[in-house]
């Protein structure tokens, strides 16, 4: 793997994405945008996910169960102001790392991940898996071809992401 120019200056340990290893992602070059997100910023995915996700959407809401976007896709150079950010504020790359992919290693660069929240519930938290989205994500979001790829004991090393759900492999994925 070439270590990408951005890891010195953000102090990314040199065996990150070696050990254990990661995939790498390209940013998504065809994107459409879908709807703002809970900060009330547009929020672009790839065309197929954007599609899966409306549809997943209002699944979700004829079951009576709402779920919002907080993040899609996010480019490396976004990636890297994210990190720049958190470094400034005093956070160790250490923490960071454990929830946010260095900038070339996130799945939202794909357009195909997807952050979710619920109503009721504070975003990007832990507390997400004790709602009825999180319950109707587990129970149908494969149907969608949507999985959650971050759980517990993640072999990625990434803390447990309930909200994080992608279509990446998705070879594997059912049909509806």
């Amino acid at each position: 793997m070439k270590r990408p120019r951005w890891f010195d200056e953000l102090g990314i340990p040199a065996d990150y994405g070696v050990n254990p290893p990661l995939p790498q992602y390209r940013d998504a070059t065809l994107l459409e945008e879908v709807e703002p997100n809970i900060l009330g910023r547009m929020e672009r995915l790839a065309p197929d996910t954007a599609r899966d996700w409306r549809a997943m959407k209002a699944a979700a809401a004829e079951d009576g169960v709402t779920l919002l976007l907080v993040s899609g896709f996010r480019s490396i150079e976004r990636q890297i102001a994210l990190i720049r950010a958190k470094l400034a504020r005093g956070d160790t790359i250490e923490s960071i790392l454990r929830v946010n992919a260095a900038p070339g290693f996130s799945e939202h660069h794909t357009g195909r991940a997807i952050d979710i929240a619920t109503p009721g519930c504070r975003p990007l938290t832990e507390d997400f898996e004790r709602t009825a989205a999180f319950a109707w994500l587990t129970e149908h979001a494969g149907r969608f071809g949507f999985r959650m790829p971050y759980g517990r004991d993640d072999r990625h090393g990434f803390g447990f992401e309930p909200w994080h759900w992608s279509q990446l492999g998705m070879w594997d994925r059912p049909r509806r």
